[in-house]
């Protein structure tokens, strides 16, 4: 069985990014509920070296959108600009075709990885490097609200089938 560029990358990505909203609509309801000032939220940390919630939903957007980390601006401070942010991404998403992303598995892909130029045939990028990215700052994303009190669970990571 194979699978296109296409089915691998952008239906998931959709899913995760709709998922993304929701978790991050239930962070933005449980600072109403409990009087806490969003902006602590949207700058909290698991770690003081790692990076704040507001971080990992800017790097997970740009990642899935195909974007350079200095594309688009980071300046979002509320949930609703950080659901605004993953909703824009998720409106480009749909505009993409099959036909503008199959053949791309062997289409070299040149980027920037800690200060040096790095190239990859398309598909070992989409797999070992994109997808993990996604999900590794979603569920960051997801672990920050978590530890700080959020109700969440794995049906709000996984979404609904």
């Amino acid at each position: 069985m194979t699978i296109s560029m296409y089915s691998a990358s952008i239906p998931v990505c959709i899913r995760m990014l709709k998922n993304l909203v929701g978790i991050l609509e239930k962070g933005a309801g449980h600072c109403r509920e409990n009087d806490i000032d969003e902006s602590v939220m949207v700058g909290a940390r698991l770690f003081p070296d790692m990076f704040p919630l507001a971080r990992q939903v800017q790097i997970a957007s740009d990642i899935v959108a195909g974007l350079e980390p200095d594309a688009v601006e980071d300046n979002e401070k509320t949930f609703d600009e950080l659901i605004e942010r993953v909703r824009n991404v998720i409106a480009f998403l749909d505009t993409l075709e099959p036909e503008q992303i199959e053949g791309s598995e062997d289409r070299p892909i040149t980027f920037r990885l800690r200060g040096a130029d790095v190239t990859m045939a398309g598909q070992v990028f989409l797999l070992n490097f994109v997808m993990p990215n996604v999900y590794f700052h979603i569920t960051t994303a997801y672990d920050i609200l978590r530890h700080n009190g959020v109700v969440l669970g794995k049906p709000d990571y996984l979404g609904r089938f």
